[in-house]
């Protein structure tokens, strides 16, 4: 049960295969992985060659990351940091509706080109924006339950 060499889990999701193949490499690599350390790795391309693979810390933990991703049956997809992004993707990542994205873009909260009728979004400025907004959400929650502390209400 293989699947073509060119699908990719942005367009499917991972075979029960794929899974069980994932989660035997992470719970290998896992073992071995250190967050402070080079991974070594060795790997046999052909039979009676081997060959040491070395992986610097954050390597290795996006290895792990993906892995656990196919390992939980999620399909995921890979954006490079400069990747510029339709509305659509920058909204589907921020998992907010396309108007309510074109709304943020308009109000110069997130910058933004336009190609023709397109506008297109860089992905650092979509994941810095998505990062204020994250820490502005964060403090405020924590605000709250500071003051539902205060009354008694937890």
């Amino acid at each position: 049960m293989n699947a073509p060499a060119m699908d990719t889990f942005a367009e499917r999701l991972p075979t029960e295969v794929e899974i069980a193949n994932a989660d035997h490499l992470r719970t290998i690599m896992a073992g071995i992985v250190r967050e402070d350390d080079d991974t070594r790795l060795e790997v046999v391309p052909q039979k009676g060659q081997r060959e040491t693979v070395v992986l610097s810390p954050a390597i290795a933990q996006t290895f792990l990351t993906v892995l656990r991703l196919i390992a939980s049956g999620k399909g995921f997809r890979l954006i490079p940091v400069n990747a510029e992004l339709s509305t659509q993707q920058a909204a589907d990542l921020l998992n907010v509706s396309r108007p309510f994205l074109i709304k943020l873009l308009e109000e110069n909260r997130i910058p933004f080109t336009k190609t023709g009728r397109h506008r297109r979004v860089r992905a650092d400025d979509l994941f810095a924006y998505k990062a204020r907004r994250d820490e502005t959400r964060s403090r405020a929650l924590s605000e709250m339950a500071a003051l539902d502390s205060e009354k008694g209400l937890i």
